[in-house]
């Protein structure tokens, strides 16, 4: 048996894998958006137009007498009513959004149904392009709910599509991932960032690990975690902060802690020092189960009272006010440490600000005059309401479209006055360099906020190649974040959800200003951070919650992983066995292998 299974794979590896450029179904990305869209609209502003028309303007706007406004019972009526028809036409726009993109929902599934399987992504299939339908129908939804208002009504949005299923009491803090495929037991807590990645991309040719994730009762991730594809964490499990698990990893053992990349148990000792617990904490809690090995706590507690009890050898001195740096002396291996900070740091003057209001009331007069315009030649107050929802969507892209131009020619101005350069440069107020550097962030990134936060946020990525970003059309950035100047993407670049690509970084006193360059068809997994003057070869895959540094050169071709990365392996995924998958289980840590169907369209079986 094991002979025939070697044999198989040698043919395989001697097979020709076959790499196609994959046809994104566009027109039905904007059929299904533009629907989703304009149905949420037409009903809560004909039912808004109608209360305006008949019952506001007569009773509120053409009132003569200022007190009559309030000595009329017809007109506190209205005023009082006002702020009740807007919450009540909001919340109508919610149901309808979500009964629309249901419709779209229950459609897709009935054509091609979410299962289990290795998705190829080295050549077309009717189940890929149902699989990017999916993600993208999902998406308007879930930013209009976690982004909104109501974000407590993410729940009942996710569970009223049927593309997540979640229990009772169940919190989801914002993250970018946790839209499909799962199912989520009650009283569970995830914190912010955590992810239920039931979708995995193993590379930009390689496959999509579309398996369900399986979440029990009374979970809790405290932050910046991931359940990876295929997963399966019992009830009563508790995730430390970036503790993630691989894919297909079984946690089937409740009332344990859980620590470190990929996941594991954490031991006692370990927790009592991340915790920061003290001896007093241990005499309140020796009778509970798990704290009846007396020696243990014993050796705990003297641990803890010696560390406490050492006295601080180091003489104390005065620290200068101003510490005198010399860049020049600097090498790579003092900027070779994790990265805490971004290009959205606190220490931007106000002064920059200033630079948004002659930028939002030059596009607003813009919007003014169209508007102006609409109401002018359409007189007729059915028209007006049937139109409306298109009206405020041609308004709100040119007011973005505005912005995006008046802080284009702002840019120029600034790069004239002083052009951008790579280096090192001392972080602080005064110096020429990042004061420029503070000023061209704050004004791209108004810019990329408003597209990312429209209907059509794929739309950024032409606001990056205006703002100077090399890329191509074909390169993809999933609610990522994005540094505007500096970047080199070749062909087909993913950059995978709660990414961060960073030119510049802030790192303690110093601005550190490199070209990141991804080449063709590589991948950036979700939640990872990508360094300055970081080089990313042809096909290589920095995997999730993976962060690289200053100046680090990844070969074509590997699987790099870490934090920071490390060389893991070389990137065959396209010309592997999709059939095979590993489970892990966690608690026995132990793996072993599984034949799984791969999910894929009958006549295309001749590719794999």
């Amino acid at each position: 048996m094991e002979k025939v299974k070697q044999q198989i794979v040698e043919n395989i590896s001697k097979k020709e894998t076959p790499k196609e450029e994959i046809k994104f179904q566009y027109f039905w990305y904007l059929i299904i958006f533009f629907t989703i869209y304009l149905t949420s609209l037409i009903v809560p502003a004909f039912i808004f137009m109608t209360y305006i028309i008949l019952f506001f303007l007569p009773h509120f706007l053409e009132i003569g007498g200022f007190i009559t406004l309030f000595t009329n019972t017809k007109s506190v009526i209205a005023l009082v009513t006002m702020p009740l028809v807007i919450i009540s036409c909001y919340i109508i726009r919610l149901f309808l959004i979500g009964l629309v993109t249901r419709g779209f929902w229950t459609l897709s599934e009935k054509k091609s149904p979410s299962k289990n399987g290795i998705i190829p992504r080295n050549f077309s299939s009717k189940t890929l392009n149902y699989y990017h339908i999916r993600s993208m129908m999902i998406k308007y939804g879930k930013n209009v709910f976690t982004k909104g208002i109501t974000p407590w009504l993410s729940n009942w949005f996710f569970n009223f599509v049927g593309s997540i299923t979640i229990g009772k009491g169940t919190t989801l803090e914002e993250s970018m991932m946790n839209d499909k495929f799962a199912i989520v037991g009650s009283n569970c807590y995830f914190g912010v960032n955590s992810a239920l990645a039931s979708h995995m991309v193993d590379g930009t040719l390689g496959n999509i690990n579309y398996f369900q994730v399986k979440i029990g009762d009374n979970v809790t991730t405290a932050g910046t975690n991931l359940i990876a594809a295929g997963s399966d964490v019992h009830g009563n499990s508790y995730l430390l902060p970036l503790a993630s698990t691989g894919k297909h990893s079984i946690i089937n053992k409740g009332n344990n802690y859980f620590f470190g990349i990929p996941m594991r148990k954490i031991f006692r000792k370990k927790l009592v020092k991340y915790l920061d617990l003290t001896p007093k904490h241990f005499d309140i809690n020796e009778n509970i189960e798990k704290y009846i090995d007396k020696k243990n706590i014993e050796k705990l507690k003297i641990e803890i009272n010696n560390v406490v009890s050492q006295p601080d050898d180091k003489p104390k001195t005065e620290k200068s006010q101003k510490e005198i740096i010399d860049i020049n002396k600097l090498t790579e291996n003092d900027l070779k440490i994790d990265f805490t900070t971004s290009s959205a740091i606190s220490r931007v003057n106000i002064k920059f600000l200033v630079v948004y209001l002659p930028i939002f009331w030059l596009s607003g007069m813009i919007d003014t005059i169209i508007f102006y315009t609409f109401i002018s030649y359409v007189p007729n107050g059915f028209l007006m309401i049937f139109f409306l929802p298109a009206m405020i969507f041609i308004m709100w892209f040119v007011f973005i479209m505005g912005c995006f131009f008046f802080s284009k020619l702002f840019l120029v101005l600034i790069n004239l006055i002083h052009k951008p350069k790579e280096g090192i440069f001392k972080a602080e107020i005064g110096d020429t360099d990042f004061e420029f550097w503070c000023l061209r962030t704050e004004l791209k990134k108004i810019v990329l906020w408003l597209i990312r936060n429209w209907p059509i946020p794929w739309m950024d990525i032409l606001a990056f190649k205006w703002f100077g970003i090399r890329m191509t059309l074909s390169s993809s950035l999933y609610d990522s974040w994005c540094d505007g100047e500096f970047i080199t993407f070749g062909r087909r670049v993913l950059v995978g959800q709660g990414a961060s690509i960073n030119s510049s970084m802030v790192l303690g006193k110093y601005l550190i200003i490199k070209r990141v360059i991804c080449g063709d068809y590589s991948l950036v997994g979700g939640q990872s951070t990508i360094a300055p003057g970081s080089i990313i070869g042809k096909e290589a895959f920095v995997s999730a919650i993976s962060n690289t540094v200053y100046n680090q050169i990844l070969e074509p071709g590997w699987i790099y992983l870490g934090i920071p990365v490390i060389k893991f392996k070389k990137n065959k995924y396209a010309s592997e066995r999709r059939d095979i998958i590993i489970k892990r289980d966690i608690n026995d840590q132990m793996k072993f292998e599984m034949e799984h169907e791969v999910n894929i369209d009958e006549d295309k079986n001749d590719k794999l």
